[in-house]
């Protein structure tokens, strides 16, 4: 194996490309599965990241590993790939980013990662759906929880189950007394095919799957989605449908921060602030539903552009709304951060560190709040975003209080790019025509979600059809973020360290 050191200039095998932009695939090359892990590895050590890590099967008896590596300072992406058959050399052996991924390949392909540091179900399946060669495929299906071999550590077990409306997760944590030493998370308790409804719908069914991969982020799926596509069918959005399309992006992001700063009060007992951001949540859902006839954005995003305007009655409406909540939010939140009893609570729990994060390959406000400038709006900039660019927030605790301190500098800074958009809307249509595909291309869009970077690859076959299109919702690498806050904090502060995370089970859940 090749030795990098960190900051090394060296040669990296990768195909490069940029955000929303195809290539062919028979540019990318093939390499062999030492040169794959090599390239991966000495590429994160350079600072790149993974994006995407996927199988995509070849023939009866062969596979191909596609890696989606990210270099955020230039903005570049780069491809690369590996034929492999049943058991291959794991890439998290030597870079750990890889480790939910290479997870996700055995149970989707079959194929059994030799070497890897754990190889868990990363979706809870049945004993007799699992890869035979697993280590730990047994004859019922209960998941492998790491041992604690000590008559002092006691186990409690939260969900599948849980109370209220959310959809199913277990967390089981090891504690001594009340002090938490440990949290194992199982997902996976629901499985809807998302993937494979996205490779044989036709494209009016299969958006209507890309907006229900997580239901509070409708339009950053649909726009990926639809990013996607449109690289594919050569189709150029007008600017006005660019335009449209970013300010539904920040309102989605509006409604759910503000929701998540008023659910963070309620956490710590801060009644005035979840009762007043509870309201304004509803406000930002209503301006949605004004633009889209949903308070979530459905049916807004399709390829070409947008199914609906704004007309110039609207969008002076829809100023004044922002406007109106410009002055009312900084009354609530400001005495909220400023109330010693909220920063008591807030202040040192949950820290996620700068060096967990760069280790795991952590995104969207998980990562802004310990200090790791990533945002695809200003990193990989696509659509409006490349005309008017918001500029990335972060704080450096990595605790509660800067997760929650993050959410508050995006909405205001949201507000003013909404603000600005609509007052300023260009002219054009709001929809135009998409081609054919193009054969055997592959295309990655990336958006910049609420949570953080939504991901949707897509490859087509030598006929123009959709062959693999792969999902990486940002939940799929910030539930480890979660685990590694617990330790060292009690298990009553679970519920707000897991609510200033506010992750997807459905957006794993895949």
């Amino acid at each position: 194996m090749t030795v990098f050191a960190p900051g090394a200039s060296v040669q990296l095998p990768f195909t490069r490309v940029a955000n929303r932009r195809t290539t062919s695939l028979s540019g990318i090359p093939h390499l062999s599965i030492d040169a794959f892990r090599d390239a991966i590895s000495g590429a994160v050590l350079n600072g790149w990241r993974i994006v995407a890590l996927f199988g995509m099967p070849e023939d009866s008896a062969s596979l191909s590993l596609v890696a989606v590596l990210a270099d955020d300072k230039r903005g570049q992406l780069h491809l690369a790939r590996s034929l492999v058959a049943e058991r291959y050399a794991a890439v998290a052996a030597v870079c750990a980013q890889a480790e939910r991924f290479e997870r996700e390949i055995a149970e989707q392909c079959g194929v059994f990662p030799e070497g890897h540091p754990r190889l868990t179900p990363l979706r809870r399946h049945p004993a007799d759906h699992r890869p035979a060669a697993w280590p730990n495929a047994r004859g019922d299906d209960a998941y492998p929880f790491a041992d604690f071999d000590s008559d002092e550590v006691h186990e409690v077990a939260v969900g599948p189950v849980h109370a209220g409306i959310i959809e199913p997760g277990h967390f089981r944590f090891r504690a001594h007394g009340e002090d938490v030493l440990a949290l194992e998370i199982v997902l996976g308790y629901q499985h809807r095919g998302v993937e494979t409804l996205l490779e044989t719908r036709d494209l009016r069914g299969a958006v209507l799957v890309a907006e229900s991969i997580a239901g509070d982020t409708v339009i950053a799926h649909a726009s990926a989605y639809c990013g996607a596509i449109e690289a594919l069918g050569r189709c150029h959005k007008s600017a006005r449908a660019q335009s449209i399309r970013g300010v539904a992006l920040e309102l989605e992001r509006i409604a759910n921060h503000v929701g998540d700063l008023g659910a963070i009060a309620a956490d710590v007992a801060y009644q005035p602030a979840a009762a007043f951001c509870g309201r304004l949540r509803g406000d930002c859902l209503n301006m949605l539903m004004m633009i889209s006839g949903s308070r979530y954005g459905r049916g807004l995003i399709r390829t070409g552009g947008t199914t609906f305007d704004i007309s110039g009655d609207m969008a002076r409406d829809l100023i004044a709304r922002v406007t109106r909540l410009e002055h009312e939010l900084p009354a609530v939140v400001e005495l909220m951060f400023g109330s010693p009893s909220v920063q008591s609570r807030l202040d040192g729990v949950g820290v996620v560190t700068p060096a967990q994060c760069i280790t795991h390959g952590f995104v969207g406000p998980t990562a802004r709040a310990c200090d790791v400038a990533r945002d695809v709006r200003h990193d990989h900039p696509y659509g409006v975003f490349r005309y008017a660019q918001i500029p990335v927030a972060t704080t450096w605790s990595g605790d509660v209080y800067a997760r929650a301190l993050i959410r508050w500098l995006e909405v205001q800074r949201s507000l003013e790019f909404i603000r600005e958009q609509l007052g300023s809307l260009p002219a054009g249509a709001s929809r135009l025509a998409c081609g054919p595909f193009a054969p055997s291309e592959i295309v990655v869009a990336m958006e910049e979600g609420w949570r953080g970077e939504v991901v949707h690859v897509a490859v087509t076959d030598e006929r123009g059809q959709i062959r693999r299109h792969k999902v990486v919702d940002p939940s799929f690498r910030n539930w480890t973020a979660l685990a590694l806050a617990m330790p060292g904090n009690q298990i009553s502060d679970f519920p707000l360290c897991n609510k200033s995370f506010n992750l997807s089970y459905a957006g794993h859940d895949l």
